[in-house]
């Protein structure tokens, strides 16, 4: 990313969840300030809540040099200029440069996520010291454009001020085999397409299903197109946390781990990093990296971007990154869950009360 920046030459749209005001952050800051400087106009969304904690101080030293902000949702109705529903969260993650690459999935703007976690330890996260492990991907090519649409379109819904004249749709050259799709996701449309599309993926597969998420609260379709897929012979596999930052969600989640494994889902808990990425990959062949975690929260009330990927190759990559992340976990099995504590009994039972709000 601090790369795809320092060669930026017209302009940066930025779209973020969480932006720190920690080592990582100001780092970002400073890059961002500095082509601000040498004439890319540079162009900012940052979700309200998200960015909670973040002094207002942070922001207006990235106004005071020209990058132009926009606070998604506020929390505070006097300042809203699109409406005001604080449930309502950008929970996207997108970097496009000059129109011509861009970044997707799990990664926020912060300093636990600043390393890798599969072989190393990252900056430590808030869960024990435990790293982070996460999935972005960086594209090239003409979809490059479609990502650009949904970063403005968000812009001109949210009543931003107007944005300087730029070339945000170069000519754009077809770059490798793949066939790839930009999903967007709002709680303004009448369905979840990245939602949709991922249930017809499950419910398509004829091989495999191969899932990790962060944050995982299947609704009742979802679940049944896991536990279908299991039952026609599928491969169904998640790689889910084993511990977390939301205690809550996990116990939601977990509260659904005895009905998929006995219907034959295969379930694999990362213990020794906090897991938030959001992937699944299908036969080998459809693929996706995105912020959606599979919850009704980013199915419902969340913006999300998604990249659904076509292709043998990446295809590959993914298998091969899942088989690291089942490497690094635990398998549950239905014997050893149903011998749980009658506490973490109590605790799914309870989170599982406020799934829908999560």
């Amino acid at each position: 990313m601090f790369l795809a920046i320092a060669a930026a030459s017209d302009h940066i749209n930025m779209e973020t969840y969480i932006l720190e005001d920690d080592e990582v952050g100001r780092r970002f800051a400073d890059a961002l300030i500095a082509k601000q400087r040498e004439g890319v106009q540079v162009n900012l969304i940052y979700d309200a809540v998200g960015t909670l904690g973040t002094p207002e101080e942070f922001f207006q030293r990235l106004r005071d040099s020209g990058v132009r902000t926009l606070q998604f949702n506020p929390v505070n109705p006097a300042t809203a200029t699109a409406g005001w529903d604080v449930n309502q969260r950008d929970h996207r993650k997108l970097l496009i440069v000059d129109g011509r690459v861009v970044f997707l999935g799990g990664i926020n703007i912060s300093s636990v996520y600043s390393g890798g976690s599969s072989r190393r330890a990252s900056k430590a996260g808030p869960d024990n010291e435990q790293p982070w492990r996460d999935t972005d991907v960086q594209i090239e090519g003409p979809v490059v454009a479609e990502f650009q649409k949904l970063f403005l379109a968000t812009w001109l819904a949210q009543k931003g001020e107007p944005l300087a004249p730029r070339n945000f749709y170069p000519t754009l050259q077809a770059q490798g085999k793949e066939v790839v799709r930009a999903i967007g996701s709002s709680p303004d449309d009448e369905f979840s397409l990245i939602y949709v599309t991922l249930l017809s993926a499950i419910g398509s597969a004829e091989t495999e299903a191969w899932l990790t998420n962060a944050y995982f609260i299947p609704d009742p379709q979802l679940l049944a197109a896991l536990k279908a897929a299991a039952a026609r012979g599928v491969d169904v596999r998640l790689v889910l946390p084993g511990r977390t930052d939301s205690a809550l969600v996990f116990h939601a989640g977990r509260s659904y781990y005895d009905q998929l494994l006995r219907d034959g889902v295969i379930i694999f808990e990362r213990r020794d990093a906090l897991m938030h990425s959001k992937t699944a990959v299908v036969d080998g062949v459809w693929s996706t990296v995105g912020s959606t975690n599979f919850d009704w929260r980013s199915f419902l009330h969340n913006q999300e971007v998604n990249a659904v990927v076509l292709g043998t190759e990446f295809g590959d990559r993914m298998r091969a990154s899942f088989a690291d992340d089942v490497a690094h976990s635990e398998q549950v099995t239905l014997e050893q869950w149903r011998q749980r504590s009658f506490d973490l009994y109590l605790k799914e039972w309870f989170s599982r009360l406020w799934q829908y709000w999560l």
